[in-house]
């Protein structure tokens, strides 16, 4: 169950990740390695590999690297909630 939880929470991670990536947000443009399109590669890599992580440890019996994952998701939510919106 903690696998399917993290896999669910992944999927709003990467929408969230490419969504403020795609942006255009000045806070976005002023990291220099989001500029480029391999930069936006490797960050999505990044976001990959703590999402894997996080799914191979809970089948490995770790079942509350779950709510770590959840408490991951929701800093990120929130954070891309204030780039979004115009907030930061």
């Amino acid at each position: 169950m903690a696998v399917f939880v993290i896999f669910v929470l992944g999927i709003g991670n990467f929408a969230l990740h490419k969504a403020t990536i795609e942006s255009r947000n000045s806070l976005v443009r002023e990291v220099p390695w989001l500029r480029s399109r391999r930069g936006r590669q490797v960050s999505l890599a990044i976001e990959f590999m703590v999402l894997l992580a996080a799914m191979l440890l809970a089948g490995n019996g770790w079942g509350n690297i779950a709510w770590a994952y959840f408490l991951y998701s929701g800093l990120n939510g929130v954070s891309a909630w204030l780039i979004l919106s115009g907030r930061v």
